[in-house]
């Protein structure tokens, strides 16, 4: 008889978000054991609900091992995610599971479980461990139950990625060559420095770059600490801070502010934003920083507001002029200075490497990652493109949004995540074309995916149902990816999250896209085009 299913849970470290959630997760679990009953096998639960907790998540690293001491090291192994989750919280437990490990996600933008799922999947690829993977609506749908039924039969998971192709079967434009060359040889012979406000942020092992696959590309890190961030922070007075938010109001930036410290964003969260806005930058030149990162969610989250409205200014070329205490000189001026949300340094390497080339050939520099967060397809009676709901929290240049500062609205970021409240930089990302791309690692190699897609404008109402059914207080991307399927991005993409940046129009944005790759490869990565419209076909 073969061996009982063993199913997991993997949640964050916030209790609040654990309990905010969990209902979610329940009935996600249960469409799960329901389908793999139905296909004549036992399943249980690893780790029972926690009645003092209110919730049956693994909440960190050592629940992760106690749970595993209970479970069969042969077990085949079932997460199921409907939630954000904390990848260090398993990832330890499964580098030594000897059984078959499937990750699952439920196919839905609430909190999200995709976004989750993705990043353990990037998390377990970079740190070699094997898994299947596979996501539904209902799991009940034919894609789901065929791809459950051949792992439980012992068998892999196939996903088509027919739509990842090798760099080495395109010729590139020369053009495309002779930038690459240079921009990388440039990087090599004088160095970058990425400042790493502490590394990593809620367990995403994925985003780390172990320094001896960094350093041949050029890039080293400066390792800061977010404890110098807020003394920083400190020495900013409020006068400094308020000269920053009349500088975003007068460019038409809206806040959505209350009296309510708890449930609302305040005046006096704004004001921290904006010394943390001042603090970094500071710090950033004081270290002589091309891109930064600054983690938040643990440290600065029992300190002070979010760090979101500071992080979409720094992407973003035109924005409130920061002055050097001691000589009154703007730092980084008429610059976008790159930042990577959560301190995920390949996407940090990522930016810093678009904004050369962008800057290079004279296209607008500012760029950002988000989060792969959901998609439906957009169209009469089902049909149409698939359109993907690309969210970020609050790290968004607003040159990216229809009517850039005057499209943007900072509101109050979700109490269950952030406590201390501080708000976005919201808006609705406008039509164009766009290069996207992700840095990942894989067998010990740094690697890097690029793709061509669109951004399209949705009607008001289609936007607003994709935001309820998401987090209404973040930025909005509608993506549609060029020759790249709903299930061949998830098959492939070893991340949560995902790097975009705008070009003039299509032909330059293939230009860019071709070198970019190129760039990449001159720096030592192992590069892949994705899907199609790239113009190298």
């Amino acid at each position: 008889m073969p061996e009982s299913v063993v199913l997991i849970a993997n949640g964050d470290l916030r209790l609040a978000a654990n309990q905010k959630c969990w209902a979610a997760q329940a009935r996600a679990e249960e469409a799960v054991m329901d389908a793999i009953r139905r296909e004549g096998r036992e399943v249980r639960r690893g780790h029972p609900f926690d009645a003092a907790k209110q919730h049956g998540f693994i909440d960190s690293q050592k629940r992760g091992m106690e749970v595993f001491r209970e479970i069969p090291p042969e077990a085949p192994l079932v997460v199921v995610e409907a939630v954000w989750q904390y990848s260090h919280h398993l990832l330890h437990v499964l580098y030594t599971h000897r059984g078959p490990i499937l990750t699952v996600a439920n196919w839905s933008g609430e909190w999200p479980g995709l976004v989750g799922m993705l990043n353990l999947n990037g998390s377990l690829t970079k740190a070699g461990v094997k898994y299947n993977s596979l996501w539904s609506i209902d799991f009940r749908d034919e894609f789901f139950l065929g791809g459950l039924r051949n792992w439980l039969a012992g068998q892999p998971v196939q996903h088509d990625t027919s739509h990842v192709h090798a760099l080495g079967n395109f010729k590139l434009p020369p053009r495309a060559e002779k930038i690459a060359a240079t921009l990388a040889g440039d990087l090599r012979r004088n160095k970058a420095i990425m400042g790493v406000f502490d590394e990593g942020c809620m367990g995403m092992y994925n985003a780390i770059i172990p320094d001896e696959l960094l350093h041949p590309t050029g890039v080293f890190k400066e390792r800061l600490s977010q404890s110098a961030l807020y003394a920083g922070m400190l020495r900013v007075s409020s006068d400094e801070a308020q000269r920053v938010r009349s500088w975003l109001e007068a460019r038409g930036m809206q806040f959505h502010t209350g009296l309510d410290p708890e449930t609302e964003l305040t005046d006096a969260q704004i004001l921290e934003q904006c010394k943390m806005y001042i603090a970094a930058m500071r710090i950033a030149d004081e270290f002589g920083c091309d891109a930064i990162g600054i983690q938040y969610q643990q440290g600065l989250k029992d300190l002070t507001p979010a760090s979101d409205l500071a992080e979409g200014l720094f992407n973003n070329v035109d924005r409130p002029p920061v002055r050097d205490a001691a000589t009154g000189r703007v730092l980084y001026a008429n610059l976008a200075l790159p930042h990577f949300n959560e301190v995920d340094e390949c996407a940090g390497l990522d930016a810093l490497v678009t904004n050369r080339i962008w800057t290079h050939l004279g296209y607008d520099p500012e760029t950002t990652l988000h989060d792969v967060h959901y998609g439906e397809t957009y169209g009469v009676n089902g049909t149409g493109e698939f359109v993907w709901v690309f969210e970020i929290s609050g790290a968004v240049p607003p040159k990216h949004f229809i009517g850039e500062y005057a499209g943007a609205v900072s509101e109050r970021q979700p109490p269950m995540y952030f406590r201390l409240g501080g708000g976005t930089v919201k808006g609705v990302s406008k039509p164009g074309e766009i290069v996207w791309s992700r840095v990942f690692v894989d067998d010990g190699t740094l690697k890097a995916d690029l793709g061509r897609a669109k951004v399209v404008e949705l009607p008001q109402e289609e936007t607003e149902r994709r935001w309820r059914i998401t987090t209404p207080q973040w930025p909005i991307m509608h993506a549609v990816t060029y020759g790249i399927t709903r299930d061949q991005m998830m098959a492939r993409h070893k991340s949560n999250h995902i790097q975009v940046a705008y070009a003039p129009d299509a032909e330059r944005a293939n230009l860019a896209l071709a070198t970019k790759a190129k760039m990449f490869r001159e720096m030592g990565l192992d590069v892949s085009i994705c899907g199609a419209n790239n113009g190298l076909l």
